[in-house]
């Protein structure tokens, strides 16, 4: 698919089926998600742009490189989105998180938005917007054209599992959007759940019901 990145690498595979796993309770769970979003960030952020720079190692100086600046925000689309942002700071300690929050209406399936907190200089950012499950692909293009509104011009999604249907509907209104996940599922069930998926990722995040 175009603009579309699986990272397949093995790590992340085992880890996913470990996630996957009904038995698997919260504490593995949130674990997993803050690794596996870690191991997501190298491909995510593979074309940050660098720089040279001199410095001096215990031998000579000479030229390394170093990230020339680009600033980037990790925005999280609440609530599970949440579980994805240690990983990512981990590896981007400078990012500044944001906050959407959006929740899906049981009946028509549609995204409502609820909260919007965003850095005050996020139309100069690179903005890695984050959520475990890409499903029907409401909350992500609503999340997107939020983020459009309040400036943004540069956006990475980032999902741990995807629908093909999520994927469509996500290109169809933005298609220059790159989607970054591990693994792309079968369908969506009646229920707008991805299946075989990994059941609703926030509940079992934080351990509800």
């Amino acid at each position: 698919m175009k603009n579309v990145t699986v990272t397949d690498h093995p790590l992340i595979q085992h880890k996913l089926s470990i996630m996957r796993d009904k038995d698997t309770g919260s504490k593995d769970f949130r674990e997993l998600l803050t690794e596996i979003a870690m191991l997501m960030g190298y491909e995510v952020t593979k074309d940050l742009n660098l720089k040279d720079i001199e410095i001096e190692t215990p031998m000579r100086k000479m030229k390394a490189k170093t990230l020339s600046g680009k600033k980037i925000a990790i925005v999280p689309i609440l609530r599970a989105g949440i579980g994805m942002v240690d990983g990512l700071v981990s590896l981007i300690p400078a990012a500044k998180v944001g906050h959407v929050g959006l929740y899906r209406d049981p009946e028509t399936l549609k995204p409502v938005e609820y909260y919007c907190k965003l850095p005050a200089d996020i139309e100069e950012r690179e903005i890695l917007l984050v959520d475990p499950m890409l499903a029907t692909g409401g909350s992500a293009t609503a999340a997107i054209e939020l983020l459009k509104e309040k400036g943004a011009k540069n956006i990475k999604l980032v999902n741990l599992v995807a629908a093909p249907e999520g994927i469509e509907e996500v290109h169809k209104y933005f298609p220059d959007i790159e989607i970054f996940v591990a693994a792309i599922d079968e369908k969506l069930n009646e229920h707008g759940y991805i299946v075989p998926g990994l059941g609703d990722a926030g509940d079992r995040l934080f351990g509800t019901k």
